[in-house]
C-alpha cells in the first residue's frame, strides 16, 4: 500500500520528469520495490480532470490506485492538491474489493494529508507478504476457471463502476470494431488503446479485449505468447513493453502512437488501426464479421427481452457476451483439431464456413491463425472465379 502526494503531471507529450513523492509508509511490504509506481498510479493529463481509478501492472503484481484531485488556495501545491492512493495483489480480480476504500481513503488524504491511521489499521487486518521474484505471474484466469461457473473468475469485478456490465458496455463502444479486435486478440498481437483521462474505464476496456480470445478446450494455446493484460502504460514502461510479445495495454500519451516497434495494433478512441502492411487486411469488416455481430446484437435483445418480461435474473449480458466469443473460438480450433487429426489434413471452404468464417475475406487470418498456434492442416481454398 502506499500513497502518491505533489502531483506534478504533464500533458500527453510531457518528458519523464514526473515530480511525485511515494510514501513508502512504515507498515509496508518491504519486500516489493515500489520504484516508478508514482508513474503508474497518476496518469499523464490528469490534472486536467477531478478523479480517476487506474490499474496497472507493476513486475509480477497488479495495482489499483485511486486518484483525486482539489483545487487549494496555495502557491507550494501550485492552486492544486493531486494524491493517488493504492494497493497490489497478485491476482486482478482480488483488487475490485477496495475500490471504495481506497476512494475513501484518497479522498480522506485531499482534506487531511499525512493521516495515515485508517491505512494503517486496513494494512494491518489484509497485510501479506508480496514474495519479491513474484513466484508466478497471474494474468488472465486459467481456461479452466470457465467451467462451470464463468461468473465466477472473469467479470464479477466490472460491475462495480459500470452497474450495466462492464462487456456489455465495451462492445456498444465498439459497435462491429469488435470483431477486427477478436482477431488481432485471438492472433495475439501487441494491443496499445489510446484515450485521454480518465483511463480507469479504457483499463476495462484492456481487460474485456483479453477477455475475447478465452478458449476452454484444453491444451489450445499452451505453446502461443499468452495475452497479458498491462492496463495503464507510460514513457516509464517503454523498456518492459519493448520485450513482450503479446499484450493489450492502454495509454493517455500520443506519443506512443509515433512508437510503432513498440505495438502492432494502435486503438485511438474506437479507431483501430496498424502501420504493418500483412495487418492491414484484418481491418476490414466482412459478410462473416457482420453476419457474427448481427448474432450477438439478436442474442443480447432476446436476453433483455426474457430479463423484461419473464423477469429472469439468472443470465446477464456479461455471460452472454463472455460465451459468445468463447464458443466462437472453440468451434474454431476444435474444427482445426479435427482437421489437424485427419488423414490428409486438409482444411477446405466448408470447414471454414463452419468455423463462422469466409474462405476468402479470412485467408490471411487463418493462415496467420495456424502458424501463431502450430496447426499443421493445408489450407485449400479456391479463388473466387472472376466474372
Amino acid at each position: 500500500m502506499w500513497t502518491v502526494r505533489d502531483g506534478d503531471i504533464m500533458d500527453e507529450s510531457h518528458s519523464l520528469t514526473v515530480k511525485c513523492t511515494v510514501w513508502k509508509l512504515k507498515f509496508m511490504c518491504l519486500y516489493v520495490n515500489l520504484d516508478g509506481v508514482e508513474f503508474k498510479s497518476m496518469a499523464s493529463g490528469s490534472h486536467r480532470i477531478g478523479n480517476d481509478f487506474i490499474y496497472f501492472r507493476k513486475g509480477c503484481y497488479f495495482g489499483l490506485a485511486c486518484f483525486a484531485n482539489m483545487p487549494v488556495e496555495s502557491e507550494l501545491e501550485r492552486g492544486a492538491r493531486m494524491k493517488s492512493v493504492g494497493i497490489l495483489s497478485p491476482s486482478y480480480t482480488l483488487l475490485y474489493h477496495y475500490m471504495h476504500f481506497l476512494e475513501n481513503q484518497v479522498r480522506h488524504q485531499l482534506q487531511c494529508p499525512g493521516s495515515y491511521s485508517p491505512l494503517e489499521a486496513f494494512y494491518e487486518d489484509k497485510k501479506a507478504v508480496l514474495h519479491p521474484a513474484g513466484n508466478g505471474l497471474v494474468t488472465a484466469c486459467p481456461t479452466s476457471y470457465w467451467v462451470p461457473a464463468i461468473n465466477r473468475c472473469m467479470h464479477p469485478e466490472m460491475t462495480i463502476t459500470h452497474p450495466a456490465g462492464c462487456m456489455s458496455q465495451f462492445i456498444r463502444f465498439f459497435g462491429e470494431q469488435i470483431m477486427v479486435l477478436w482477431k488481432f486478440a485471438l492472433l495475439r498481437k501487441r494491443i496499445l488503446m489510446f484515450s485521454p483521462p480518465p483511463v480507469g474505464v479504457v483499463c476495462y476496456r484492456v481487460y474485456c479485449c483479453c477477455c475475447l480470445s478465452n478458449v476452454s478446450i484444453p491444451g489450445i494455446g499452451v505453446s502461443v505468447p499468452e495475452l497479458r493484460p498491462f492496463f495503464y502504460v507510460n514513457v516509464a514502461d517503454i523498456a518492459a513493453l519493448a520485450t513482450e510479445m503479446s499484450y493489450v495495454a492502454c495509454t493517455t500519451e500520443k506519443i506512443f502512437e509515433e512508437k510503432k516497434e513498440l505495438y502492432d495494433v494502435y486503438v485511438d478512441k474506437q479507431n483501430v488501426k496498424t502501420h504493418s502492411d500483412s495487418l492491414q487486411p484484418l481491418l476490414r469488416l466482412n459478410g462473416a464479421d457482420r453476419e457474427k455481430y448481427r448474432k450477438l446484437s439478436e442474442q443480447r435483445q432476446m436476453l433483455l427481452y426474457t430479463q423484461e418480461v419473464d423477469g429472469d435474473c439468472t443470465s446477464n449480458e456479461e455471460d452472454l457476451f463472455i460465451l459468445f466469443f468463447m464458443e466462437q473460438n472453440n468451434r474454431i480450433f476444435q474444427t482445426l483439431s479435427e482437421v489437424e487429426a485427419s488423414a490428409d489434413h486438409t482444411l477446405t471452404a466448408e470447414h471454414v464456413r463452419a468455423m463462422g468464417l469466409d474462405p476468402q475475406a479470412d485467408r490471411t487470418f487463418l493462415e496467420d491463425l495456424l502458424e501463431v498456434y502450430g496447426i499443421d492442416v493445408m489450407l485449400v481454398i479456391d479463388n473466387p472465379c472472376c466474372p
